[in-house]
């Protein structure tokens, strides 16, 4: 199981998503408060996002990773370097690995296929999976995003559906983004999420207390660009 959280608007520093907030996801690292499967995530994490640390944004649409198998509530460097780091499309997560998955840094997400990131929240038969070229790792986190990626975002919803039908004890919770969409399932777990004056937050569970966050329903796809937000049911 895992905490993750994706932003989509104006530029603004990695740390006001990641570090700052009272309930962040290095809070969520060690103490996450709407956690149902596990205690803790401290198997790793990642940042990806998309843009230059410098603000120039003329190559927007290269995805950037920053990921390690240690817990986040150690990381003095990325600490330090958060508040420079500033991108209006942000992916990041903590992990707590499934039992038996290896824990290195190629196994944490955000995943990415040149184009995407993409963080998965939750647990998958990888029996019930082919077996993709791309993916990073043997986990199976790692190899349901490879899934998704050959198969195309666009058919996220469906292939949600399919791998949930086959493996009826799967929670499939995907977040994504690739610089001007953000893209999220819930299937298993929690997902809020915050319409901001300046953009949209998705998280695992709020951040904050800010009555402004909102609870999305199970097996839903959630859809955010510039047209607005679109809630799609899965089944």
């Amino acid at each position: 199981m895992c905490r993750h959280l994706g932003w989509l608007g104006a530029p603004v520093a990695v740390s006001t998503l990641v570090l700052d907030p009272p309930h962040s996801l290095r809070v969520q690292s060690y103490a996450p408060r709407r956690q149902k499967h596990g205690l803790m995530n401290a198997d790793g994490w990642g940042v990806g996002f998309f843009g230059r640390a410098s603000g120039d944004f003329s190559d927007e649409g290269v995805p950037r990773r920053w990921r390690s198998p240690a817990p986040l509530w150690g990381d003095a460097s990325f600490a330090s370097v958060a508040p420079a780091l500033r991108s209006h499309c942000v992916v990041a997560a903590v992990r707590s690995a499934t039992v038996g998955m290896p824990i290195e840094a190629s196994a944490t997400a955000p995943f990415t296929d040149g184009q995407w990131l993409l963080s998965h929240n939750g647990v998958v038969d990888r029996a019930l999976l082919p077996v993709p070229r791309l993916a990073e790792s043997v986990c199976d986190s790692a190899i349901l995003a490879a899934t998704i990626f050959e198969r195309g975002m666009d058919a996220l919803g469906d292939t949600i559906v399919e791998i949930g039908d086959a493996d009826p004890l799967a929670r499939l919770n995907i977040l994504a983004a690739n610089g001007s969409r953000l893209v999220a399932t819930t299937w298993g777990d929690t997902l809020s999420i915050l319409r901001r004056d300046d953009g949209v937050v998705l998280a695992s569970e709020p951040y904050d207390d800010d009555p402004r966050w909102e609870d999305v329903p199970d097996r839903h796809v959630v859809d955010v660009a510039a047209g607005g937000v679109t809630f799609i049911p899965l089944v």
